[in-house]
């Protein structure tokens, strides 16, 4: 099957088509531009570029999230815009998730994303073999509350994510070295991953309904949170 993945959960545009296990190519831009701007014209070169046509494409599969409010907004309506147009099944998946499947280690992965006031998203997964299993789901949490279940459950634990960046000399000073860090490449998110797991899902559980696919924010958006307050 040929697999369309697409991320816009950072800062980071990412697109990949694999087929089954082969990764046809992959584009990614860390650039200061909107996602609106660069990732549709990123899917078409990479199409033209592979010579294929879009009704080539057998699943659409897209971070939902959590992550930045318009990126991901951007990235879901494109994917299931083109899921609507050519008639092709779309799944949605974790972008924390994403981030945990760039490492390729047995054990534990702990992918953060900063989600700024001292608070992350995060999620924990342990990696068997080939296969990501849930250990706590992705949630928003104080970065103190994560340091104090990294303590008592996950020491030898691997972090990746931009928020092991931002948070790293206090969890490196309060976990002792109990900890691995990921290179700095590892730290963003890849299209590839999104296609993979996309594949994964999609074999295990069928297609979303492109209908009522909508991103997992994990937390009220700045705006909602205001007029909460006014209330």
């Amino acid at each position: 099957m040929k697999v369309l993945g697409l991320d816009t959960s950072t800062l980071m545009t990412t697109c990949a088509i694999m087929e089954d296990d082969l990764l046809l190519g992959e584009f990614s831009l860390n650039l200061d531009m909107s996602h609106s701007e660069a990732l549709v014209p990123m899917i078409k070169s990479l199409m033209d570029n592979l010579k294929l046509r879009m009704e080539e494409l057998d699943l659409i599969a897209v971070s939902t999230g959590p992550g930045s409010f318009t990126g991901l907004r951007i990235g879901v309506t494109t994917a299931k815009s083109f899921a609507h147009v050519l008639n092709k099944p779309i799944v949605g998946v974790s972008s924390l998730e994403v981030l945990a499947n760039n490492i390729f280690v047995d054990g534990i992965i702990v992918p953060m994303m900063d989600a700024r006031r001292d608070r992350v998203f995060t999620a924990i997964y342990r990696r068997k073999l080939n296969h990501l299993e849930e250990v706590l789901k992705p949630n928003a949490i104080e970065i103190t509350e994560l340091i104090s279940y990294l303590k008592e459950d996950a020491s030898e634990a691997t972090l990746v994510g931009d928020g092991s960046v931002v948070y790293r000399e206090e969890l490196t000073s309060s976990l002792n070295g109990s900890i691995r860090f990921s290179p700095g490449e590892l730290n963003l998110s890849r299209g590839s991953s999104v296609a993979k797991l996309g594949l994964i899902k999609y074999l295990k559980d069928g297609s979303d309904d492109f209908y009522t696919l909508a991103p997992d924010y994990l937390r009220d958006s700045q705006a909602e949170r205001n007029l909460k307050l006014k209330r």
